[in-house]
């Protein structure tokens, strides 16, 4: 058994080009602090949907939060419940997570929730977010503790 601490990140804070824009929000910090864990990259949307993909949002629908595609309006909740279940059940016990502030799956406390019309009418968690904090209890962060994103 190893004694080597996890840390789940989000794989755009890695380098990985996985956003929707075929992008990456590399963060050094989050790398070097994170060393001499296993670091395990997390982006529930890539695998999915592929890079680059249509943007998907937080909408507020009926008092839940769906997670909506921007353009073609489809709902793709249960899509991402079921890849983020997935991964929770590889991945039962770590020490850290390190989510990307904003992100519609990975924002803790900072992903605009938007109303039926696409108008902010508050911040929150992302569906990833959101399900890791149930399951792993208090080990939750974004990456603007490291820097400045």
């Amino acid at each position: 058994m190893s004694n080597v601490k996890k840390v789940i990140i989000s794989a755009c804070l890695l380098g990985e080009y996985c956003r929707y824009d075929g992008k990456t929000k590399k963060v050094n910090e989050v790398v070097e602090a994170f060393k001499d864990y296993e670091i395990i990259p997390f982006c529930p949307e890539a695998p999915l949907f592929g890079t680059p993909r249509e943007r998907i949002n937080v909408v507020e629908i009926d008092g839940r939060n769906r997670i909506i595609t921007e353009v073609n309006l489809v709902d793709v909740t249960e899509l991402l419940e079921e890849e983020i279940n997935s991964f929770i059940s590889l991945h039962p016990k770590v020490d850290r997570i390190i989510l990307k502030s904003r992100s519609p799956s990975c924002g803790f406390g900072t992903t605009p929730i938007l109303n039926k019309k696409k108008v902010v009418i508050k911040a929150g968690n992302g569906i990833a977010a959101m399900m890791f904090e149930k399951h792993y209890e208090n080990i939750v962060e974004d990456e603007t503790s490291f820097s400045n994103p």
